[in-house]
């Protein structure tokens, strides 16, 4: 019996594998035109590999670090056959993984800490940012935990009403302005209104925009400074949304924020629309942060807490 059969229930690995689909079906055929012909792993497999890996958006320094693990494997067994090579790419994967991600978590579980637990999330605009915070909220509320939202990214009117349509979908409370108000006032409020409440969990969106990376320094700096005035140790977790369809660019994304900004988890979107979760082995390898949840489709049940067996099971089932 394999792993995730013991820890998962089928209905969310057979949401998870449905989602991954795309990015299976479209690595393998071009894995099986790479070893065509081919009956043991030579240069030649491994250069077709690096090309699938790359193009696979699974990012060149990653793919780098994969390759050099597989060819210390093929160095120490001259006979390795290409029948192996999926087996090896899975071992080699989930342990690039490891380094960064536990791979324990089930379910959607917060830390012990005194109340309530502060998470912020950032991300560009239309990555799914408000959505995954929706169900976010709805994970933990169904958990029995008192959730309050904070409306802090105030640039776009829109953002506010799509983050009042969630709160009021999963029936939690939310803290609002005006648009254009100050960010950090709102979640000022936010953290008041939830200690106030004894909530659980508040969860703070941000500005969505990467209009120059010193703007956007300044302004998630003073949003954490003015938190702290009010939980002394907030935010616990700052959680960055990235879009996985973007492929490469959720890359660049990732450098903007982290350079900006102290990132501390990571969340991928769309991947159930893409040929692109390879971004997911990337995005967690080059910039050590681990990968909490991915979204795998619309439901508000498909968000997902991430786990590297599972996801690696999956992509390569």
């Amino acid at each position: 019996m394999s792993l995730f059969k013991k820890i998962f229930s089928s209905e969310k690995k057979e949401t998870l594998d449905k989602g991954l689909e795309k990015s299976k079906t479209s690595f393998f055929s071009k894995l099986s035109k790479a070893v065509a012909g081919k009956s043991k792993v030579d240069d030649d497999v491994l250069d077709n590999l690096e090309e699938v890996l790359v193009t696979s958006d699974v990012g060149v320094k990653t793919t780098i670090k994969v390759i050099e693990r597989i060819e210390d494997r093929v160095s120490r067994d001259k006979y390795l056959g290409t029948e192996e090579l999926n087996k090896i790419l899975r071992e080699e994967i989930a342990g690039l993984l490891s380094e960064t991600n536990s791979g324990e978590d089930s379910d959607f579980e917060i830390p012990k800490v005194k109340k309530p637990y502060v998470l912020m999330v950032v991300g560009v605009n239309g990555v799914g940012k408000t959505t995954t915070i929706g169900k976010l909220a709805y994970q933990f509320n169904k958990k029995g935990l008192k959730v309050v939202l904070g409306a802090a990214d105030t640039f776009r009117a829109a953002a506010i009403d799509q983050l009042q349509v969630w709160a009021d979908r999963v029936d939690v409370p939310i803290v609002k302005q005006e648009m254009g108000s100050d960010p950090a006032s709102v979640a000022f409020d936010t953290l008041q209104s939830g200690v106030n409440q004894d909530a659980d969990v508040i969860i703070i969106d941000t500005a969505g925009r990467l209009h120059n990376k010193i703007n956007l320094m300044n302004e998630l700096t003073k949003v954490k400074r003015v938190m702290q005035k009010v939980v002394g140790d907030a935010p616990h977790d700052v959680l960055l949304v990235l879009d996985g369809s973007t492929g490469q660019n959720a890359f660049e994304q990732a450098k903007q924020f982290t350079a900006a900004t102290e990132v501390t988890s990571l969340a991928v979107t769309k991947l159930d629309g893409t040929a692109k979760g390879g971004v997911v082995i990337g995005i967690s390898d080059q910039f050590q942060i681990p990968v909490k949840y991915i979204g795998v489709g619309e439901g508000i049940e498909d968000l997902q807490v991430f786990n590297k067996y599972e996801f690696v099971d999956s992509f390569f089932k």
